[in-house]
């Protein structure tokens, strides 16, 4: 019914900046939260980032001040700016989107594939 879809991870050098975006789709009547969280190798999933439907956002600690969460004015896709990014912030990145169907129905969170970051030299 609904399809997260994730683009551009990638491999970038310390101190580079990525862009990540999540395209939602399907029978979407509208979105509330969307976020972004990461899972590194032997770690548990942490949050990244949020954003409500109205804009208001919240950052995990390890990424205040580099990261930036957006959403389109359409509100289906979501977006994260990764500046300054370090070797600690190499995971694979997952979004997340609380979806309204135009049935009216709630159901659990979508997530997207995820997309792998790598930041090495």
């Amino acid at each position: 019914q609904v399809q997260l879809v994730e683009s551009g991870g990638g491999l970038v050098q310390p101190g580079g900046s990525l862009r990540l975006s999540c395209a939602a789709s399907g029978s979407i009547f509208s979105i509330d939260n969307m976020g972004w969280y990461r899972q590194a190798p032997g770690k548990q999933r942490e949050v990244v980032a949020t954003i409500t439907s109205g804009g208001n956002t919240n950052y995990g600690d390890p990424v205040k001040g580099r990261f930036t969460i957006s959403r389109d004015n359409a509100k289906t896709t979501v977006y994260l700016q990764m500046n300054s990014l370090k070797p600690e912030d190499t995971a694979v990145y997952y979004c997340n989107a609380e979806v309204v169907l135009t049935s009216r129905a709630r159901p659990p969170p979508y997530w997207g594939q995820g997309s792998l970051v790598t930041v090495s030299s």
